[in-house]
């Protein structure tokens, strides 16, 4: 057995945007790596039989970022983007099954995305801004380029390439719109788009536009407003019903369910079961079928799901995590990514209803790695509710060599979860401090996905309330057991888990480390500076310009109880985080500071919200791990 190191976890490799072909016999993949050597990221396609007589084929080098694969309608060829010709700007190609090299055929100046090949084989429709003027680029070369709010949005468009002449026709009925999803009536005729008023991310979850665009005539009509978002857009076999994924409530407020709207128009309405858990996606074959990916506790299940009935009869019972899900058009084969307790990030797929097997090994170097032993808990929150979640116990450790050092890590989200999958990664630091000696809890508390809307609706302007009291009584109960050693305490995560850090340390002195990865210390300042300022607005409770106050994201926002915190805190951020931009970080070590508390705030260049670069990844978990080994002391030997 081999020990687990930091570049053998930024080195691995996911599989991710699963195309089964039309027939159900292969199932296309993108393999990515977890980290990225330099600024543009890189990764290739892959083919594989779901039978899994014939081994995986690498259908492209994976030099340059290959990604969405998209079956031609006869499934003799592959469409994908690549950004080959110049990095940072995908075009279209193609590739033949057969053999041979993938071809061009886009050249769009700005690169396109979200390729959708139609059903005649002829055509194949995607998204792209325009092209810059001459006057723009004019501008830029000069410096003269004030922004000015609204005046130059880049609208996302919808194009359609023929195949044969390589020309492309901008749909222009759609109008100032920024599309960001399109599906293909079973026929090719029409189009149904998911539409922004504007490119503004915020839209993601509220005041969005269904549309269907009739092709032939240039003419969209408005089917309806999608208040709390929507993806996985599905056409209903039939030609009469659309098919989404969206929040049960504005703003991605509570759980999501799949919803139903006629083409002609109309409210959407859901049409999957209200239960104690969450649908992550949905799946059409041309035969009706409609399958549902489910996400219930910790682990995950497909269903078929009877739209009219609102019936989901369980088919595939899938331990851990799973995303991904892909259907063949004859309805016959599914495909889906899971990852298990020991297994990371592999392709499975099989028939519908029968036996899934597992088609990739991704990665070997994980297999020998001694891992913590991790198994499910639960406890009850004060109130009597049932709470989740997983331990990890240090790598041939058992319960009775208790009590060890306790690091408590909240998941992201907050509509997110713990899984039971292997929980290694950049920002998955489970494995990696339960092999250096250290008892991990990974708890679902209260706001996160898999126990149904009910459950995860219970943070809506109320984050750090119940949630936090759902985390603390399962470290009391890990201490009552004896596993946890009360005097040897540590909390951390990454974004919502960068908040809960944050606001656990201000409610309390029992951490002795703190680790607040991307979190937020301030709400009003979020509706401020964040991309998505309406959902940021829903879990504060308040934006700040309805009144003097006293405001509600005041109560919730930990930089409010900076002055009580004593707990040493690492703070790490990406420079370029947009969701929870730096200032978040900023702002907390320096209350911290003030405070005499011992912190130490990095900030990675060039870095979103979650980090890619790999020496970034490789600095960041090794800074994990020697600020928790610095402040609760030495973990467990055998």
């Amino acid at each position: 057995m081999s020990t687990l190191t930091a570049e053998t976890m930024v080195d691995a490799t996911f599989a991710d945007d699963l195309q089964i072909s039309p027939d159900g016999s292969r199932v296309a993949y993108v393999v990515t790596p977890v980290s990225r050597k330099d600024e543009h990221p890189a990764s290739a396609i892959w083919l594989a039989s779901t039978d899994g007589i014939v081994p995986p084929l690498k259908l492209t080098a994976g030099t340059a970022n290959d990604r969405a694969p998209r079956w031609s309608p006869d499934g003799s060829s592959l469409y994908f983007l690549s950004d080959r010709a110049k990095r940072g700007v995908s075009q279209l190609y193609r590739i033949a099954l057969d053999g041979g090299e993938a071809e061009a055929l886009t050249g769009w100046e700005p690169g396109i995305d979200s390729p959708a090949p139609m059903p005649d084989g002829l055509t194949v429709a995607f998204l792209a801004v325009n092209p810059e003027t001459e006057e723009e680029k004019k501008r830029k070369e000069e410096r003269d380029d004030p922004e000015v709010y609204g005046e130059r949005w880049p609208f996302q468009r919808l194009r359609l390439l023929d195949l044969d002449s390589r020309e492309v026709r901008t749909v222009a009925s759609p109008g100032e719109r920024h599309i960001v999803e399109i599906a293909s009536s079973p026929d090719g005729s029409r189009l149904a788009v998911i539409a922004w008023p504007t490119p503004e991310i915020d839209y993601w979850n509220w005041n969005a536009e269904l549309l269907a665009i009739d092709l032939a005539g240039d003419r969209a009509t408005p089917i309806c407003r999608l208040t709390s978002g929507g993806s996985d857009l599905l056409w209903a076999p039939e030609d009469h019903a659309l098919f989404f994924l969206a929040h049960l409530a504005p703003g991605m407020r509570g759980g999501q369910a799949v919803f139903a709207v006629d083409v002609a128009g109309g409210v959407p309405r859901p049409v999957s079961p209200d239960l104690e858990a969450c649908p992550t996606g949905i799946g059409a074959g041309q035969d009706g079928a409609l399958y549902v990916l489910m996400a219930q506790g910790l682990d995950s299940w497909i269903g078929k799901l009877d739209p009219e009935a609102k019936r989901l009869d369980r088919l595939h019972d899938l331990a851990g995590n799973a995303w991904s899900l892909s259907v063949s058009a004859n309805g016959e084969a599914l495909a889906v990514g899971r990852s298990g307790r020991v297994d990371y990030a592999s392709v499975w797929a099989g028939p519908a209803g029968d036996k899934l097997q597992k088609l990739t090994d991704l990665n070997p170097a994980l297999e020998g790695v001694a891992w913590g032993q991790q198994t499910p808990l639960q406890w009850r929150a004060p109130d009597g509710l049932a709470i989740e979640g997983l331990l990890i116990l240090p790598p041939g450790a058992s319960r009775e060599d208790g009590p060890f050092p306790l690091m408590t890590l909240a998941h992201g989200g907050p509509y997110g979860r713990f899984a039971d999958e292997l929980q290694t990664g950049w920002g998955q630091w489970g494995q990696w401090l339960a092999t250096a000696g250290y008892a991990v809890l990974l708890p679902n508390p209260r706001g996160g996905m898999g126990r149904g809307h009910d459950f995860a609706d219970r943070v809506a302007g109320a984050v750090g309330m119940e949630d936090w009291a759902d985390v603390e009584s399962g470290i009391d109960h890990l201490i009552a057991e004896g596993i946890a050693d009360p005097r040897r305490l540590g909390i951390g995560g990454w974004s919502q888990g960068g908040f809960m850090t944050a606001w656990a340390v201000g409610q309390t002195r029992r951490f002795k480390a703190g680790i607040m990865g991307a979190g937020v210390s301030d709400w009003g300042m979020m509706v401020a500076t964040s991309d998505l300022p309406h959902f940021e607005a829903m879990l504060g409770g308040s934006t700040g310009w309805e009144g003097t106050g006293p405001h509600r994201h005041d109560a919730l926002s930990p930089i409010s109880f900076a002055a009580e915190v004593t707990t040493p805190v690492l703070i790490l951020h990406g420079a370029e985080d947009e969701r929870v931009p730096a200032s978040q970080a900023r702002f907390f070590a320096r209350a911290l500071r003030e405070h005499g508390v011992p912190c130490e705030l990095v900030v990675y260049p060039r870095e979103p919200h979650g980090i890619r670069e790999r020496n970034h990844q490789l600095d960041l978990v090794r800074r994990v791990r020697a600020w928790v080994e610095q402040w609760l002391g030495p973990g467990w030997e055998a």
